[in-house]
């Protein structure tokens, strides 16, 4: 979901825990730390899950941030693959998925049938998912931004994994994509191949730029990697409501989502202030990659990317927290 990088991808290893390299502030099981002497004792505990993207982590500090400078609460930031958080409402371990990208399939079960989760309101981010190419291989083969051509290009995607296909990069294993069924819908000649993490994914748009390497890969935006690195959409058959119903049957491209967030009942009932906190923050793709590329390439802790932010935009802000 870009680059002063490259040095710093590789010092970040694609051993990163999932997402970008990205620091988390706490560990899975370790609370963030208390208000300072003077202040008020803690108002108590809130659980944001951690999902592997790096954008997700950002509004996740930001939130957690002010939780405990501006609201008093203890925070545990506890690192969970995105559909797995799901089950943390049910077991008390999740109160908070600061960012959810769709999922009716879970809205279904764990907000309609198990009642143990509910809707927060929007992030204010707007989630675009597509498969991307770096612009020299766009000015350098024009039509290859249409999906019909792929095949005729499939060649210049071929790797030691793709088994004599094309390669199209996907990244955490984790994520949720349609990629399988796209390639054999479409029939195209194209192996999807699973790069393991977001910084996979970033080495790699990186690397295509910079040494003029072929790459197809799935990306998403809000990213700050798009301010870095110039990539192109492939244009697959236009999204229309209910084409991608049946997971097995999709050929239709990736919807817009308005990004939102999902707490727990029990958090929404008894969350106070902190519930309220949640459910008001909303800011812009802007907002969230600001923070994002601090994160992960300008040396700042997840924490420190968060002060920054807030010191800078005091009256977004203050907007969010309950009266």
């Amino acid at each position: 979901m870009k680059i002063r990088l490259l040095a710093g991808l590789l010092a970040l290893g694609l051993g990163a825990a999932g997402c970008g390299g990205a620091k988390v502030e706490t560990s899975p099981s370790s609370s963030a730390a208390a208000p300072q002497a003077g202040s008020s004792a803690p108002a108590g505990t809130v659980k944001i899950a951690i999902n592997p993207w790096v954008g997700y982590e950002a509004s996740a500090n930001v939130v957690a941030y002010l939780l405990k400078n501006e609201l008093h609460y203890n925070v545990e930031l506890p690192e969970i693959k995105e559909q797995v958080a799901w089950e943390g409402f049910e077991t008390g371990d999740v109160d908070v998925i600061i960012e959810n990208w769709g999922h009716p399939d879970l809205k279904k079960k764990f907000i309609e049938e198990k009642k143990v989760a509910v809707e927060a309101g929007s992030t204010g981010n707007k989630g675009i998912i597509g498969w991307y190419v770096p612009k020299w291989m766009a000015d350098k083969y024009p039509d290859i931004t249409d999906y019909k051509n792929l095949n005729k290009y499939a060649g210049l995607f071929k790797t030691s994994e793709s088994g004599g296909k094309g390669q199209l990069l996907d990244g955490d294993p984790s994520y949720v994509t349609n990629d399988e069924a796209l390639v054999k819908n479409l029939k195209l000649n194209y192996k999807v191949v699973t790069g393991g993490s977001e910084a996979a994914l970033l080495k790699s748009a990186t690397q295509a730029q910079e040494q003029q390497k072929a790459l197809l890969f799935y990306f998403w935006t809000p990213h700050w990697l798009f301010d870095k690195v110039d990539l192109v959409r492939v244009n697959l058959p236009a999204w229309t409501e209910g084409c991608d119903a049946d997971a097995k049957k999709v050929a239709c491209d990736y919807p817009e989502m308005d990004l939102d967030k999902i707490v727990s009942t029990k958090f929404a009932g008894s969350g106070g202030k902190a519930y309220e906190l949640v459910k008001n923050f909303s800011w812009t793709n802007e907002d969230q990659n600001a923070v994002a590329n601090d994160m992960t390439n300008n040396g700042m802790t997840g924490e420190q990317a968060a002060k920054k932010w807030i010191e800078a935009n005091t009256a977004k802000w203050q907007a969010w927290i309950p009266k």
